[in-house]
């Protein structure tokens, strides 16, 4: 898969301050913020401030400092929101057939409500 990444997307642009979010948290090398168009009742995007397209690309070629940075964010959210005890669902969309719709690595933490079934069978 190609790591072209695209610096006029909307998660660079919402790093750079060029469009407002509902930030959750912030760190060093991440951004929590809350999803504008939510699909469950807690729906909060984490994404990495470095320009990486995809999660295998993350893991590839960010610095040992961005992953740890990342992966703690991921689960200090899960706390603040309370989602330890009856569970929420992360989600990473990679590339056309992942369905990916921002070209920058993000993960979906979704929960608050019976999320369903992941997929069906074709």
């Amino acid at each position: 898969m190609a790591h072209d990444y695209d610096s006029d997307n909307i998660f660079a642009k919402i790093l750079r301050g060029e469009i407002p979010n509902d930030t959750v948290k912030e760190t060093e090398h991440s951004l929590a913020f809350r999803d504008i168009q939510p699909q469950a009742p807690v729906h909060v995007l984490v994404i990495p401030k470095g320009a990486y397209v995809t999660f295998d690309h993350f893991a590839q070629e960010a610095s040992d400092a961005e992953i740890v940075d990342y992966v703690r964010l991921v689960g200090d959210i899960a706390r603040a929101e309370g989602l330890e005890e009856d569970g929420f669902r992360l989600i990473s969309n990679a590339g056309k057939t992942g369905v990916q719709e921002v070209p920058h690595l993000h993960v979906h933490i979704l929960a608050g409500r019976p999320l369903g079934r992941m997929l069906q069978k074709a």
